[in-house]
């Protein structure tokens, strides 16, 4: 099994292409959105135009394919126009000749057929914001998709990822799975706040009226304790690095969220070496940390039955508790980790 990760901006102390390089036997796509193109994260601005093709043409040079993003989940009064069909056919030319596309994943129908009618040789996927299901949504989206993530919610339904990959293998497509994402399990918000991401660049201009988080979410996060906060993170759709070859009969490739991820090398590490013995908040995208900063959440304190319970789960949670419990398990003080580091 084999990772694609998120390409983001080099920093003074690590970049996407030295990851990639490290890690490239592990690495099977990087993904990138063109630089002033909505996506599903902010917007690289047009200025790094430069420094980021140079290291994606690196990368490329390794052997490792890219994957172009056109994932927002809005593209405004323009999103079928002949304008904006121009405008897609204009950048993947521009990024086939520049750094070479071997994939492209879009939330959009209309995007995909034009890409595969004039370039058929792109391998096409649908996004995991298209909330991919069942087998009778990947018949609807036809043959301009040869693949398809997993909606997130399922990723611990094995009864239905079963059924998911049988029917693409039996039609020549690809399941494809998104491994960390730290997003609420069917979060009644998510598609406020992707669309509110898909229009940051025109959003971020205007005289806002908003409270101190990005999204509604992290002010639930922020209003529950600490305790119920880290059963409601239980209960979300991530997978544990050592819980990853349970998957790999079902799956061609997990993505790993990365672009926006304050450790990117630490996440790729930890998947890769298929075990983590941190902080699990460190993991996901969104990252949670600065949200308990108080504590962490050990992740050698799981209970052993952890993935049998989770993988077999009814979900539910009002009358469950088993997620609580384990967050009164593994939920530690940093007061406490600071004195058991000073006793020894």
């Amino acid at each position: 099994m084999r990772f694609s990760i998120g390409y983001q901006l080099p920093d003074p102390y690590d970049s996407t292409a030295e990851i990639a390089k490290d890690y490239k036997g592990s690495i099977s796509s990087v993904y990138f959105s063109a630089p002033g193109q909505s996506s599903a994260r902010s917007v690289v601005e047009a200025s790094a135009r430069e420094e980021m093709l140079e290291e994606l043409r690196y990368i490329r040079s390794l052997g490792i394919p890219l994957t172009l993003l056109y994932n927002a989940n809005c593209y405004a009064d323009g999103a079928v126009s002949s304008g904006f069909q121009k405008e897609i056919l204009k950048t993947v030319e521009e990024m086939e000749t520049a750094v070479g596309i071997g994939n492209l994943t879009t939330t959009s129908p209309f995007v995909a057929r034009v890409v595969k009618k004039a370039f058929p040789e792109i391998r096409i996927c649908a996004s995991v914001n298209m909330w991919i299901g069942t087998e009778q949504a990947m018949c609807f989206l036809g043959e301009e998709f040869d693949g398809y993530y997993l909606q997130r919610e399922l990723n611990r339904d094995f009864r239905r990822i079963r059924q998911l990959s049988d029917w693409c293998r039996k039609n020549g497509k690809e399941l494809r799975l998104l491994a960390n994402s730290g997003c609420l399990y069917t979060c009644p918000f998510h598609t406020f706040h992707d669309n509110l991401v898909a229009h940051e660049a025109g959003a971020s201009r205007l005289d806002n009226v908003m409270s101190r988080q990005p999204s509604p979410c992290w002010d639930l996060m922020y209003g529950l304790s600490d305790e119920e906060a880290a059963a409601v993170f239980l209960q979300e759709s991530w997978i544990r690095p050592q819980d990853i070859a349970q998957y790999e009969p079902y799956f061609t490739e997990i993505k790993l969220a990365t672009r926006m991820h304050g450790s990117p090398r630490r996440v790729v590490a930890a998947y890769v070496r298929r075990k983590f013995s941190g902080n699990l908040f460190d993991l996901t995208e969104p990252s949670y940390s600065r949200r308990f900063s108080r504590h962490v959440l050990d992740a050698t304190k799981f209970p052993e039955d952890w993935f049998a319970r989770t993988s077999s789960c009814s979900r539910n949670c009002e009358s469950c508790g088993y997620c609580r419990s384990v967050a009164g398990q593994a939920l530690v003080s940093k007061r406490e980790l600071e004195k058991l580091y000073l006793s020894k």
